[in-house]
């Protein structure tokens, strides 16, 4: 089952970086999911020249792989100003119907969400049990990074919003405390019910928050607006060509997501305006 999933993960990275590494790419976003050391590994296979391609990590793991890989790394806080990602590739915890993705389950959500969004498009690559008609259907919770201080007044927040037993992830072993994020912030996983989509509500359903129910922005605006967040592992609202087109610069909902299938294929979903 093991070998089959990871080979569902190396040929979904193996269509997406076909169909989407630009010729002559000077900035490329690298992730932290547990598919990009297959994007890696097919960037290499691509033969293009990077020599002068940077690659921006989301992670000190994305790092090491990049530079295990014999490519360039350079971190997000030295880019000169105004530069701008050819492309962003990442995996996801689970995605939507309408490309809505929950990531953070690797603990590296801010610095994925800043690189999507300096980007001029994001791919998401993943195995098709990422895949699912709503968001919280599979995975269980939604990763928020937040300000130590400020931890146990976030989880009243979340509480009072609906959230079913909020927690602090705790590292692997429990005597070490609380995880830390690259931030030195600490990360809540907050379970909700199945969050609404756009076209839920369109239909009529109340995705307000009323008994706990969410549609997918109307939760990521509300989570980001408690003070001590610093950001939600939802991804959603526009694509990066929706944001330029409005004067803009990237999104964080991808352009399209590719799926390994347990068949071997590749299926692949693009957002719609």
């Amino acid at each position: 089952m093991a070998s089959a999933v990871e080979a569902a993960k190396r040929a979904a990275a193996q269509v997406a970086v076909k169909n989407h590494y630009p010729a002559n790419a000077k900035y490329v976003g690298i992730g932290s999911g547990t598919t990009i050391v297959y994007v890696v590994e097919a960037i290499k296979a691509l033969g293009v020249d990077t020599s002068l391609t940077k690659y921006v990590p989301t992670g000190y793991q994305s790092k090491q792989l990049i530079i295990s890989a014999g490519l360039t790394a350079v971190t997000f806080d030295t880019l000169p100003e105004g530069t701008v990602l050819d492309v962003a590739f990442d995996g996801a915890d689970e995605v939507d119907d309408e490309l809505n993705c929950i990531k953070g389950g690797g603990a590296c959500l801010f610095q994925e969400k800043i690189v999507a969004l300096q980007a001029k498009e994001f791919i998401c690559v993943a195995d098709s049990r990422k895949l699912q008609p709503r968001l919280l259907k599979s995975w269980k919770y939604i990763p928020i990074e937040v300000a130590p201080i400020a931890a146990n007044r976030v989880l009243t927040k979340l509480r009072e919003m609906g959230s079913i037993n909020p927690t602090i992830r705790m590292n692997t072993t429990p005597k070490e405390g609380p995880l830390k994020t690259d931030q030195d912030f600490f990360i809540i996983d907050a379970p909700f019910q199945a969050l609404l989509t756009k076209a839920d509500v369109a239909a009529g359903q109340d995705g307000s928050g009323k008994n706990g129910v969410w549609e997918v922005n109307a939760l990521s605006r509300a989570i980001k607006e408690i003070v001590g967040v610093l950001e939600v592992g939802i991804f959603s609202g526009l694509t990066g060509p929706q944001t330029q087109a409005l004067g803009g610069l990237g999104g964080e909902k991808p352009v399209a997501a590719y799926f390994g299938m347990p068949d071997g294929s590749v299926s692949s979903r693009h957002a719609t305006a």
